[in-house]
């Protein structure tokens, strides 16, 4: 047996049992929080108040709201697959409890007389269970759309899962530089690596090696990721109400519609917790805190609660400051710039790191060899020169304007004529139409 199934399978029952139902009650209520929460940072940025008036400080508003949900009319359409439509936002709900199973919230501590881990279980492939049960959630957005019997459902459903495989594969990648450098996929395993004091220049400094630092490609690329991953401005396309009304929950209400909007913020806050697992430490106490008695015990879930919730303030701060962009161009940027630039970047860390392990850097062979195709990458890149743009075509205000030309009607442009029209003085006067010729005279496309 394992160091690690010694650790994690020692639990008595009734420990596991107040694990489970202390990592559910502290999402629903971290979730009811982070909604209020959300809303104060967003009035505070936008220059309003938000939430005031239910409760002190206005926390009642989300538990108003959570409650209104819950007593709201359960309505499903008609012509819709009964046991999809159910099933679709419980599996969406089940996947986004289910991967903080893996996640650790603190380090070892005494429990009723029991010493354990606030964690509820781990793995050697840890990370990767997160990204398999994010994989599942898929299923539910999928599920509602196809389930719902409607034409936007299907399209924000088929948009969604579009947008969340493009950037899973870009978040994906991102952790790889994590498993190289730490050498393991176990979560609790990668937070203790990041405890370990930093080298530099052969000198061992007393700040930790938090990997957001010394992986900074690879956290920025997860970061981005985030947003695309949880449907969150500027990458919620989805359910951007302009054009999708509500995407693939557009034909939900009540507690189903409840379920896929906890689903959502559960997702800001994992995300959140595997950047801060992977990238920023986990558990332990930020520099120079680190090492003192304040890093130990319970005071580990303390700090990962805090910069879990730093990182979901940023997530609410990029909502306030960042516009949403088209959905060509968050693809675009998932594909073309994302994914090539994580392989790029995994591709020259696993060249130092074997460098430094084999000890090729004493050579003059591959120093030489290194410097040559550095300098061809950058002649490249330099030589390249972006495509001219162009401009618009010059219009002739003279000729003949027709407003459904291309297929979509549109206003001509100032001074511009229509097809059977005399502009004279600003004041439009139709032609008188030549039944020989068959011409009809039109005002604004359409016919008079």
């Amino acid at each position: 047996m394992t160091s690690m199934d010694t650790i994690f399978l020692n639990d008595p029952w009734w420990i596991v049992l107040i694990k489970v139902v202390g990592v559910f009650v502290l999402l629903l209520t971290w979730t009811i929080f982070n909604v209020w929460f959300e809303r104060r940072v967003l009035g505070k940025m936008q220059n309003r108040k938000g939430p005031i008036m239910n409760g002190p400080f206005g926390l009642g508003q989300a538990m108003g709201d959570g409650v209104k949900l819950l007593f709201k009319e359960d309505f499903r359409p008609a012509r819709t697959d009964a046991l999809v439509y159910n099933i679709a936002p419980m599996l969406t709900g089940v996947a986004a409890f289910a991967t903080w199973t893996v996640i650790p919230l603190g380090g070892p501590v005494r429990m009723f007389g029991v010493e354990t881990r606030l964690q509820l279980t781990d793995l050697p492939v840890a990370a990767l269970v997160v990204m398999a049960i994010a994989g599942v959630g898929f299923y539910g957005f999928v599920l509602a759309g196809w389930s719902s019997n409607g034409t936007y459902s299907l399209l924000g459903s088929m948009r969604a899962t579009a947008q969340l495989i493009s950037y899973e594969l870009a978040m994906g990648l991102s952790l790889v530089a994590v498993f190289m450098y730490a050498g393991t996929m176990s979560t609790s395993q990668i937070v203790e690596a990041q405890a370990q004091p930093i080298s530099l220049f052969g000198a061992t400094v007393s700040l930790p090696s938090w990997y957001g630092l010394l992986l900074l490609p690879s956290f920025v690329i997860y970061y981005i990721s985030m947003f695309g991953e949880t449907n969150r401005q500027p990458f919620d396309m989805p359910e951007c109400e302009s054009e999708l009304v509500s995407g693939h929950i557009t034909d939900y209400s009540g507690f189903r519609y409840a379920l896929f909007f906890l689903a959502e913020y559960i997702n800001v806050a994992t995300v959140s917790a595997v950047s801060v697992t992977l990238f920023l430490g986990g558990y332990n106490a930020p520099w120079p805190l680190n090492g003192t008695f304040l890093d130990q015990g319970w005071w580990g879930l303390l700090w990962f609660i805090l910069k879990v919730q730093i990182m979901i303030f940023t997530v609410a701060w990029v909502r306030a400051a960042v516009p949403r962009v088209r959905y060509d161009q968050m693809m675009r940027l998932g594909w073309k710039v994302l994914i090539p630039a994580n392989l790029a970047w995994i591709v020259m860390l696993a060249l130092m790191r074997g460098a430094s392990l084999h000890g090729w850097w004493a050579n003059p062979i591959f120093i030489g060899t290194l410097i040559v195709v550095l300098a061809a990458i950058v002649i490249v890149v330099w030589r390249s020169e972006p495509a001219p743009i162009q401009g618009p075509e010059p219009i002739d205000l003279d000729a003949e304007f027709d407003a459904f030309a291309g297929g979509y009607p549109v206003p001509p442009m100032p001074g511009q004529k229509l097809i059977g029209m005399v502009v004279a003085e600003g004041i439009a006067e139709p032609e008188t139409a030549s039944a020989s010729s068959g011409q009809r005279a039109t005002s604004n496309g359409a016919e008079l």
